[in-house]
């Protein structure tokens, strides 16, 4: 499917692989943790990350994410899959240093450059997905759908139990451990296979 992202809203799912949640120092949730960035934050394939000068650490996080393609309000867990249009990479670029100091998280995922989406939306088995991430070719991040604490089933049936999903909708579905920082210059890469490789650079922001 041709990427064409204008999701009413992106819904980000924290703390769903158990290693990151350790890597963090954070407990892993007995439920799902859901919080959303602003459409605003998109990126395209290629684009370049802005780091904001507000902040000294900004950290890649590369994710699966799930492209709502029926309108979805309180769907059971058994028909979650039909409602999915279908899958693609997606990095929740996240100023940790600003996650830790807010105590919420709006400022530290919701700049603009910080959702890094595509390269395509792939009709897919869920659980044969695999995210892999690289910073300068180095592999950072490697884990299986598999490993996920809360089945993607599950993320939207619990989603569209609290806010009704939208066709075109994203929900990025958590990270696994080996998030780590990004400086200017790099070249950050989220892959997924079948679906392909989304590469973005990464400048500091120009100051006027």
């Amino acid at each position: 499917m041709t990427l064409v992202m204008q999701p009413s809203k992106i819904v980000c799912i924290g703390r769903n692989y158990a290693e990151h949640a350790k890597e963090l120092g954070n407990e892993v949730p007995k439920e799902p943790l859901i919080f959303l960035k602003p459409p605003s934050a998109l990126l395209p394939p290629g684009g370049t990350i802005i780091l904001p000068a507000v902040s000294r650490q900004v950290e890649f996080e590369g994710e699966i994410g799930v492209v709502i393609g029926t309108r979805a309000r309180r769907v059971r867990e058994a028909d979650a899959e039909s409602f999915i249009a279908g899958y693609t990479c997606v990095n929740d670029v996240t100023c940790r240093d600003l996650q830790k100091t807010d105590g919420q998280w709006t400022r530290a995922k919701g700049f603009d450059t910080f959702c890094p989406v595509g390269p395509r939306v792939v009709a897919l088995d869920w659980r044969t997905l695999s995210v892999v991430t690289r910073v300068n070719g180095v592999e950072r991040q490697r884990a299986p759908s598999s490993d996920m604490i809360f089945s993607i089933p599950r993320l939207v049936a619990h989603v569209s139990a609290i806010m009704t999903l939208e066709p075109g909708d994203l929900i990025a579905t958590g990270t696994p451990a080996g998030v780590g920082p990004l400086a200017a210059g790099d070249v950050v890469e989220v892959e997924i296979a079948g679906i392909g490789i989304l590469s973005s650079h990464v400048a500091a922001q120009e100051l006027p």
